[in-house]
Formats: C-alpha cells, structure tokens, sequence
C-alpha cells in the first residue's frame, strides 16, 4: 500500500515526527535576507505555499533590493513580511516611500516594526512606537513588534526589564485600537523554562498579543555561539557553552529539537498558553532550517524531493 497520498494529505503529520512539536509548528515563519534568498533557487521547493517570510533589512541593504526579494516572494504566494528598523529611516517621507514601494510591487500588508541593530538613529525615528505613530501603516492587515525573553540591555542598560515592559504596555493599548492582526516576534534564545516564565508574566501583566517565539535554526555549534553573542542573547547561551564543553558534542550540528519540545509540551497542557507560534533564525542556512521543519512536522505538505527520502 502506497504512504504517498496520507504525506500529501493536507493534514499530514510527516512520520516519525512528534505530534506535539508538529502542532507547535504549523503556520511558522522564517527570516531571509536578500543576499541569502539569492542563494535559493526555488522556495517553493523547501517552503509550503503561505509560509510568512521575514525579510530582515540590515542596515546598508538598498530598499531596491529589499523589494525585489519581496516581489519574488510574492508571486510564489508566499505572506511577505519586511522589516522596518526604526533608527535606519531617516524620515516620514522615507518611510512612505519604503512603504508605497512594498506596496506597489509586492502588494506587502505585513510588516515587523522595529527599532533596529545601529547604535544612533541616522533620523528622527529611534523606536517602532514612532514609526506606528506615523499612522502609514493604517492598511497594514498585520503589525508585528519586537519581543525579548531575556530582555534587551539596549533599552533596560541597568538589566531590568522597566523600559521594555513599558514599551509593551504601549503597543497593548495600540493594538486594541488597530484593525491589524498583532504578534511579538522575539530574539531566539535556547531555553525554555525562562521563555515560558517571560511569556506567563507577560500574560499576567496584561499584554495579550500572542507571542511568535524565536528559534535558532540547526546550525555548526561555533556559528550559533557567534550570533548568539553579537544578537545579545542572554542567560541561555549557557545552554550552548554547556554543550561546546561536552566533546562528543561539540563537532556535532545543533538542532532546537530540545528546546522546541519542552515548549511543545507545554503548549499542549497548557492551550492558553500565549505563544502561539515559531519564527525560525535560519543561522546555519535557509535550506537547511527549512528541510529540517519539513522532517518535524512544520510542512503542510511534502515536497516531491523530501517524499522520496521519507520512502
């Protein structure tokens, strides 16, 4: 009897997945750039039809790039989500250009805001609350903001968490006057205990948009300690430095298989839970993050290619 219709089936669950993690990942999104989107011959072959795509903007990409790559993502049906780094927009009319752009050419409706990785704004924007204050983004149907389970010492330099909590303490009250659908899309971290602490007292401090919570993809151990380092992630690299000092560990390929279950796992005792779904950080490839959501269960469907492996 052949397997091939139940992989197809639009519901199916690819074998030897757990049904939990599976569940945790259906509907997750993922970041490219540009310059590692030209890497990819065809998405279509790794991402199912509706993924959302971040397109992360670093500072010095040209916005024609930026639209390209959001074009192209588009017409392979694709839910295109650009970044907007607040302190790399000089001004308004900067940003309604950005925007009428992503507009006229990608038909983009979705977008993350974000105050960005450079140190001093290069204009009069410095946080994503300014650039929701523009009102430019009154047609978006989806506005994500910045979530950071370990807190982020840019904003709170004395290690709390008062400036960050205030800021969401805002963008609650925000999103109960917009029409657009919002979300926190997070920094990755590596544990998850600390992540479902961050995500109840958010809860109970009355922030109710749902969290997307953020994963480093499989990757080369070294890579991942250097991104971790430069993003600022914080307690829960330990996870990563514990593993580089076990030897029969350290040559081997992390995969967030660890993390993602015990979240899973809670998730499905808990099904108020607030995070709601996975952003992947494809650190160690597009490729190979992607073809690593497929085994997992993440896929609506199976690619012809990833079919005949699972046979």
């Amino acid at each position: 009897m052949s397997l091939l219709p139940f992989l197809k089936r639009k519901d199916a669950t690819v074998l030897g997945a757990s049904p939990e993690i599976s569940a945790l990942l259906q509907d997750y999104s993922i970041e490219v750039m540009p310059r590692t989107a030209e890497k990819i011959d065809n998405f279509k072959d790794l991402l199912p039809a509706g993924t959302r795509v971040y397109i992360a903007h670093i500072d010095g990409t040209p916005i024609e790039d930026m639209v390209a790559t959001a074009k192209r993502l588009a017409a392979d049906d694709y839910k295109v989500m650009p970044h907007f780094p607040a302190r790399i927009i000089q001004d308004k009319a900067m940003l309604a250009d950005w925007i009428a752009r992503y507009q006229g050419e990608a038909d983009v409706d979705q977008a993350l805001l974000l105050a960005g990785g450079v140190a001093e704004p290069k204009g009069d924007f410095h946080s994503s609350m300014q650039l929701l204050e523009t009102g430019l983004f009154g047609d978006f149907k989806r506005l994500h903001v910045a979530g950071h389970p370990e807190g982020n010492r840019d904003i709170d330099k004395d290690g709390s968490d008062k400036n960050v909590m205030e800021a969401l303490h805002w963008k609650q009250r925000f999103s109960e006057t917009t029409d657009a659908k919002m979300a926190l899309a997070t920094q990755f971290a590596f544990e998850a205990k600390p992540i479902i602490a961050w995500a109840d007292a958010l809860r109970d401090a009355g922030i109710t948009i749902p969290v997307h919570i953020g994963i480093a993809g499989p990757a080369k151990l070294q890579t991942l300690i250097k991104f971790a380092i430069a993003c600022g992630v914080g307690p829960s690299l330990k996870v990563l430095q514990k593993r580089a000092m076990d030897v029969t560990k350290l040559l081997l390929p992390y995969e967030p298989t660890d993390v993602l279950t015990e979240l899973a796992l809670h998730k499905a005792a808990n099904p108020e839970f607030n995070i709601t779904n996975v952003h992947f950080f494809p650190l160690g490839g597009i490729k190979t993050n992607a073809n690593w959501a497929i085994d997992n269960g993440g896929s609506a469907t199976v690619p012809a290619n990833k079919t005949k492996e699972i046979l």
